[in-house]
């Protein structure tokens, strides 16, 4: 921990680099995120245990990410964007035994090594519908300058889902907000990404200042949460259809996802005498679903948020994690009454379920790629996270300390509850 805060102190004295000041037509951008992310939990207690199970020991984790991301404009409307990441450590019991994850910040790799890959290379290109522009600032993958107020937009290369779809002002981003994996999108969203979050495929997108709505093709690994992206593209595919309208200081994206794979079938594995999913793959199986994404804006420091997600639960959970069905509520405000206005409480409250079928398998002894003990005594998944994030430094230099409370880890009644105390430490320029 000592060495990654030596880190930051030393990043915090290189300044960020662009061609221009935010708001004009920029060329070329620079930006750079660090994020470290320390958990600690007591041990639960439990009747018994899996080879997916939280652990009932006391543990300590931690883990890091490092991202750079680069901006080029290659026309007026045209731009491109490459994010190089370092990524390693680990999360608390190798990031299993509870379906809402408690840290966003990390991946089931089974190696704790730093690792150094490409996250996102992607192109994006802008098609104007109307003369009338708006100011862009400069920022993390958004290059400053003017925009049209009402645009096509085509996006082709590695990208992460979560950066178009499901976004949230309060509850989408585990480096500066709510680090449980539940919170960060709609839980039942099984958004395609291999293991480390991104795909590759193409997203269209109109925007408008009357709604907007934006669709997106995207490989699906090749196993469930694999590393590997499957080529099979007539076979394995995942599409979704977003439509957003905002509502005066409100705002409501709606979400729709079909996902197809070589998926299990619960209800084959649970037949088995001894259950096991990945027996049962077969290509033509699918996962659908939907959620809906609200945002209300009381003021410029205080706002509300609330999820609702299902997905039908008959095959196997694929890409992000293994719930069904998630509801979530929170609000974040800001430190301005206090005159700390670059600080944020934030709390938040979820339930995170899953379809009979997932029950049975997982009762009858079944794992999936996230839970399972063994056997199960079924409860909804219900957990509360804090977090107040203190600025430190002129520079963008973040300390968060973060408490969550996970009722039924795993949706089993015969473990739990589990407690996670952590901090976050972020930098960015």
């Amino acid at each position: 921990m000592k060495r990654h805060l030596s880190i930051l102190a030393m990043l915090l004295s290189i300044p960020a680099f662009s061609q221009s000041q935010a708001g004009a037509n920029q060329r070329f951008n620079f930006h750079f995120q660090q994020t470290v992310v320390t958990q600690y939990q007591p041990g639960v207690k439990a009747a018994y245990s899996g080879i997916n199970s939280f652990s009932t020991k006391e543990e300590a984790q931690t883990s890091v990410t490092s991202t750079f991301f680069i901006g080029v404009k290659l026309g007026k409307y045209t731009e491109v964007y490459l994010n190089p990441e370092l990524a390693g450590g680990s999360g608390l019991s190798r990031a299993t035994g509870i379906a809402g994850f408690p840290n966003g910040e990390t991946f089931r790799v089974g190696n704790p090594k730093p690792t150094v890959y490409i996250g996102r290379a992607y192109i994006r290109h802008y098609i104007s519908l109307s003369k009338e522009t708006e100011t862009v600032t400069n920022g993390i993958n958004q290059l400053g300058g003017q925009r049209p107020v009402k645009y096509l937009s085509v996006v082709a290369g590695k990208f992460s889902l979560a950066d178009f779809f499901d976004g949230n002002t309060y509850s989408h981003d585990p480096r500066t907000q709510f680090l449980n994996w539940s919170l960060m999108s709609n839980g039942a969203y099984d958004y395609a990404a291999n293991v480390r979050g991104y795909t590759q495929g193409i997203m269209l997108e109109y925007v408008s200042p009357a709604f907007s709505v934006r669709y997106a093709a995207a490989q699906v690994p090749a196993e469930a949460n694999g590393a590997r992206l499957d080529k099979n593209i007539g076979q394995a595919l995942s599409h979704q259809v977003e439509i957003e309208k905002p509502f005066g200081s409100s705002r409501l994206r709606l979400l729709g996802f079909i996902n197809k794979a070589d998926m299990g079938k619960y209800t084959l594995a649970t037949q088995m005498q001894m259950p096991d999913i990945t027996a049962t793959r077969m290509y033509g199986r699918t996962k659908a679903g939907f959620g809906a994404n609200f945002e209300h804006k009381f003021s410029d420091d205080l706002g509300l948020f609330a999820r609702y997600s299902l997905n039908d639960g008959h095959n196997e959970t694929w890409a992000f994690t293994e719930i069904d069905r998630s509801l979530s509520a929170g609000i974040a405000l800001q430190g301005s009454k206090w005159h700390r206005p670059e600080d944020t409480f934030g709390l938040a409250v979820v339930s995170n379920g899953i379809s009979k079928d997932h029950q049975a398998y997982l009762n009858a002894g079944g794992v999936g790629f996230m839970v399972g003990d063994g056997k199960l005594n079924y409860g909804s998944e219900d957990i509360i996270e804090v977090y107040y994030r203190y600025y430190l430094h002129e520079d963008h230099f973040w300390i968060s300390p973060d408490y969550q409370f996970i009722m039924h880890p795993a949706y089993n009644r015969d473990r739990g509850p589990a407690n996670v105390v952590g901090a976050r430490v972020h930098v960015e320029f």
